[in-house]
């Protein structure tokens, strides 16, 4: 059975077909710049990497590259699209209406539709992905799986703010949370390494990428997470600035004659690791700036982790202990700085990282970073999205 994952932007579209018999990926790729001059579909099966020039002017146009590229008979890893069971798509908001990923029929389209006001930049094009695959695979069942459903049981007290009832109860201003998926998978991936059940464990989570947030995972529920009403809340990100004083919105606005919506877009697209360092969003580039002596940069993980610190923190005293911590993300995966400085001090709660493996962790692996007296499993595990939809698919199609 090929599940194959799709994860629709405003002008991407990436994928990644699936063998469920084994979990292995067969082909992934993506294709850039839709709908703009200069659109390419890179493509990657059998350990060979292809990029192709193709003029895409829709998802529809996209949708059908992509399929072509699965049955090419030089470069296809499929004979006929006979062989899709079924497409999973990333959707970034169920709102309150799900909880779960669910099987997309006409009702499921019009729900979507109505959550669009609740993630304007990323609902459109989910939608728009949707409907592509529908066209160019007819009669193949699709499946969406929600950025926010791990975090649908969050209690009132943890997802309320406390502005007037009736923005929640008629607008639905609430916390959200999002990195559903990642959340999951590294939560039942430390179950498994602690031969432990989900049910009986009390788990932090930490995403850390271009877009960052944490979660508290007790007996297998996010009780809590860092990203909000958005995923502008929480942790400093690439470019997006995270906790702020709601007041500054009003006094950057006031100070530089700005709307409402581009001080939000001031907060969301130029601020955070880029804001900060006047570098870069990517820590890469960060980190060559800071290894030159460039101060600004240098300010960037010690500004990130104290922030890290503090949720650690916050979160082991809302589920009353914490038995593992997971660091996953390209950054958290990666930046091995990040993750000593972000526990460093936190003995008093039974955390204790072994820094000679932390920082000497091959790419790419799983692999427990705590000392052997640490009373709290302490792990860097990379995350797989695409597996979670993928299953959740499978999951639905039985």
């Amino acid at each position: 059975m090929n599940i194959l994952v799709i994860n629709a932007g405003s002008s991407s579209l990436k994928f990644q077909l699936i063998n469920m018999k084994n979990e292995k990926i067969i082909a992934k790729g993506n294709c850039e710049k839709i709908g703009i001059s200069g659109s390419f579909l890179k493509y990657k099966a059998n350990g060979q990497e292809s990029k192709f020039d193709f003029e895409m002017k829709d998802h529809d146009v996209a949708i059908k590259k992509v399929l072509k590229v699965l049955v090419d008979e030089k470069i296809g890893v499929i004979k006929s699209l006979k062989e899709i069971s079924a497409v999973g798509h990333r959707v970034l908001h169920g709102g309150e209406i799900y909880k779960d990923s669910v099987l997309i029929d006409a009702k499921v389209m019009n729900n979507l539709k109505k959550l669009v006001p609740l993630g304007p930049l990323h609902m459109p094009a989910n939608i728009t992905g949707i409907k592509a695959c529908k066209k160019a695979i007819p009669g193949v069942p699709n499946v969406a799986v929600f950025d926010t459903a791990f975090h649908a049981n969050m209690p009132k007290e943890a997802f309320l703010y406390a502005v007037p009832y009736e923005l929640y109860t008629k607008d639905k201003v609430r916390r959200y949370g999002f990195h559903g998926t990642s959340h999951k998978f590294v939560s039942n991936e430390v179950a498994k390494l602690l031969k432990k059940p989900l049910k009986k464990l009390k788990i932090i989570t930490i995403h850390l990428g271009n877009g960052s947030s944490m979660a508290a995972v007790k007996n297998g529920v996010s009780i809590d997470t860092s990203m909000g009403f958005t995923p502008l809340e929480g942790l400093i990100m690439g470019t997006r600035s995270g906790d702020i004083d709601a007041s500054v919105v009003g006094y950057i606005a006031d100070k530089y004659n700005f709307s409402g919506n581009e001080v939000v877009n001031y907060l969301n697209k130029k601020s955070g690791i880029e804001g900060i360092s006047g570098v870069s969003s990517d820590m890469r580039d960060v980190n060559s700036e800071a290894e030159k002596g460039n101060e600004r940069a240098k300010l960037i993980v010690p500004m990130m982790a104290y922030r890290v610190k503090k949720y650690i923190g916050a979160y082991a005293a809302a589920m009353g202990g914490v038995d593992a911590i997971v660091f996953t993300g390209g950054i958290g995966e990666n930046q091995e700085d990040l993750r000593d400085y972000s526990t460093r001090g936190l003995e008093f709660l039974g955390i204790e990282i072994d820094n000679k493996k932390n920082y000497s962790l091959p790419r790419g692996t799983v692999e427990k970073i705590s000392t052997k007296k640490s009373k709290v499993a302490v792990y860097r595990i990379p995350t797989n999205e695409e597996l979670v939809i993928a299953r959740d698919a499978m999951q639905l199609i039985k």
